[in-house]
């Protein structure tokens, strides 16, 4: 995070929480986007695989996208993965539109599975032609959708296809309900809306998990699930396992940041940002504790001007348009309206 570095270019709004009084806000920063794999077993240790900084204005899924597939293609050249091995479970938190992301990857050896919101509306399977023509004797066009399926009303859900019971140590008894074949429907629109082709139908699986409670004593709100796999009667425990496993994530950026002190350094230019944040990902030998601050240079001689003032960078909309920031008109100094002006 670089709030105050006005000097520092290509700064994006980073998404935090607990700052503060455990509030989401908003901090100016370099954002990167970090690939690990988890470890099978009753451990919290991941491998760092990969890092993107994301640059502002970027396409997110895009670069996630492709951050996915080069990893993925360095693991079968190494021969991590060949041909006839499991599918490469990949998950995500929420926040990725994993319908996208899901289209994007079909060519590989993956799968996808992401936390969704809970006020989503997915589509069921049309009917065949034999089912329409029995239900409309009179004709009329073939759907392309079958009935809605609503997060938030029971009455849509209909009978599921799996359903299971596990006991947990930390979250109590958990109940995981399995819908399979649902997609969303599609229009043209944000990211689809230059789709060249027709718009697809992305079917995968739904999964509702629901604990007794939290470690927290919180009030447990279901968690929904989407995955891009099929046939969720056999793998739904091992799918919400896995969900909960990416959390072990969260581990790796708390050691990152306090153990190895990777948002320690006050750095100028987010070149410098990657480089120092490559030598974290390779293990080079680091520090145990966080670098401590070495003594202050003479600077300039008392009295002196800085004769060499460096560039300043606005953050602002640059994150969102991608386009340079440009200072509202009634923000400029002399054209705001004042008392008895």
């Amino acid at each position: 995070m670089r709030p105050d570095a006005d000097t520092s270019p290509d700064r994006a709004f980073c998404h935090t929480y607990g700052s503060g009084k455990n509030q989401h806000l908003m901090i100016p920063g370099w954002p990167y986007s970090l690939f690990a794999a988890l470890e099978t077993g009753r451990t919290s240790w991941t491998a760092l695989q990969d890092a993107v900084r994301l640059a502002p204005g970027a396409d997110v899924i895009a670069v996630t996208a492709v951050q996915v597939r080069d990893v993925v293609e360095r693991l079968a050249k190494a021969g991590q993965h060949e041909a006839g091995d499991p599918p490469i479970m990949i998950v995500f938190d929420a926040g990725y539109d994993v319908h996208r992301l899901a289209v994007l990857l079909a060519d590989l050896p993956v799968e996808v599975l992401a936390r969704t919101r809970s006020d989503r509306v997915m589509r069921r399977p049309a009917p065949s032609r034999e089912e329409f023509d029995l239900a409309h004797p009179l004709g009329g066009r073939y759907p392309k959708h079958g009935s809605e399926f609503v997060y938030g009303d029971p009455s849509t859900w209909g009978v599921p296809h799996a359903a299971t019971v596990t006991e947990t140590t930390r979250y109590g008894t958990a109940v995981a309900t399995a819908w399979d074949r649902l997609h969303p429907r599609l229009t043209r629109r944000a990211a689809w809306i230059d789709f060249p082709d027709e718009l697809p139908l992305i079917e995968g699986a739904v999964i509702r998990l629901q604990v007794d409670h939290l470690p927290s004593g919180g009030d447990p709100k279901p968690v929904w699930l989407w995955w891009s796999g099929t046939g969720a009667e056999a793998d739904v425990d091992r799918l919400w396992q896995a969900f909960l496993r990416r959390f072990d994530l969260e581990h790796t950026f708390r050691m990152l940041k306090q153990t190895l002190g990777w948002t320690r350094p006050k750095l100028r230019s987010p070149q410098a940002a990657d480089r120092w944040t490559w030598l974290i990902l390779q293990k080079c030998p680091l520090p145990t504790g966080v670098p401590k601050p070495g003594r202050p240079g003479p600077g300039r001689p008392p009295g002196s001007k800085n004769k060499h003032k460096a560039s300043r960078h606005n953050v602002g909309l640059a994150l969102v348009i991608g386009e340079a920031y440009a200072r509202p008109a009634h923000h400029k100094k002399g054209t705001k309206l004042r008392r008895g002006a």
